[in-house]
């Protein structure tokens, strides 16, 4: 909950979420949140948000900042695919091969993880056409394909782009540390193979803000422009980040693994969140509550509204929900 400087230290993680089935309390998600308005201050807060943390593909929109500043020249679409975890639905793919080819490379020098598509059609469209995991169809590959595009405007070498002390990488690193106006305080591998870089929920919260409200013409301008204008290239047909976006015009946001998300609005009000537990369930909740403490109006846009609550199954009908808990859920 909210704490001036006089507070003892909150708990690094509080009750985020409720899971109830019926009028039974089955479960709670734990986390930290950070709700800040467009002058920076804190609206509200839950669990510690200073503590470094792995952002996950939280972090791809500082990337497409990062690989802007170093010469890559995407926009529009094709730009928010590179910010993209996305579902590997057929226009997914199709851009992902016209970065490449943009950049006179093929599918063979991308370097992610193999994967399947995570889409609820895409994917079992792709199993029964008795296809496996590719590099393609492995969410991140917008970003990976971007990274490589980068090294060619940049001339910088392909074949050893993930590696954490390439110059790609290095500029990548300065570039969130710029946005979030901190020190990135641990590297690690991401899920898809590259380098991850570890932030604050306030250091995360920042750099979105910092997007959201970036000039025109601006890199962080053309981040922003591209992932409100074409989220389903973020996520994908039935996300709620890409809803989001859809409903909130000028809003950047994006889902990241093990239960982060980050949003801010064009006045520069911003969300961070973490789930403890790396639960993805309870994430659309509790951003849809600490909207509600922005001022955004959840119930007003049916998309929206779709998130405050996640149905609790029972024999596949909606027996119960997930639903913000305690002072988060008090706006």
């Amino acid at each position: 909950m909210s704490t001036d400087a006089t507070s003892p230290t909150p708990p690094a993680h509080e009750v985020l979420a409720e899971v109830w089935r019926g009028d039974f309390l089955e479960s709670v998600h734990h986390g930290a949140v950070l709700v800040v308005g467009p002058d920076g201050g804190t609206k509200f807060s839950a669990g510690q948000v200073d503590v470094p943390l792995y952002p996950r593909s939280s972090n791809k929109p500082l990337q497409g900042v990062g690989m802007l500043r170093a010469g890559l020249g995407l926009d529009g679409e094709l730009l928010a695919l590179a910010c993209a975890s996305h579902s590997g639905e057929a226009f997914h793919l199709d851009g992902v091969r016209r970065i490449l080819a943009g950049a006179g490379l093929t599918e063979g020098d991308l370097r992610c993880t193999e994967g399947l598509p995570i889409g609820a059609e895409a994917q079992p469209a792709h199993l029964a056409a008795g296809r496996g995991p590719t590099r393609t169809t492995m969410n991140c590959s917008g970003k990976h394909a971007a990274m490589l595009a980068t090294c060619v405007a940049a001339g910088w070498s392909v074949e050893d782009y993930l590696d954490p002390g390439h110059p790609l990488q290095l500029a990548l690193r300065e570039t969130l540390e710029d946005l979030a106006g901190e020190t990135s305080a641990a590297v690690g591998v991401d899920g898809c193979g590259a380098p991850l870089f570890a932030l604050s929920l306030t250091g995360l919260a920042r750099a979105f803000a910092r997007i959201a409200t970036a000039p025109a013409g601006s890199h962080e301008q053309r981040v922003a422009a591209a992932m409100n204008a074409y989220p389903e290239y973020v996520g994908g047909t039935g996300r709620d980040v890409t809803d989001l976006m859809r409903a909130l015009p000028g809003a950047v946001a994006k889902d990241g693994a093990e239960g982060v998300y980050a949003l801010a609005l064009p006045d520069g009000s911003a969300v961070a969140l973490k789930i403890a537990d790396g639960a993805a369930r309870p994430r659309p909740v509790v951003m849809a509550a600490a909207l509600r403490h922005l001022g955004v109006d959840i119930d007003a846009d049916p998309r929206l509204a779709a998130l405050a609550e996640v149905p609790v199954l029972g024999h596949g009908e909606p027996v119960g929900a997930v639903r913000p808990a305690g002072p988060l859920a008090r706006a």
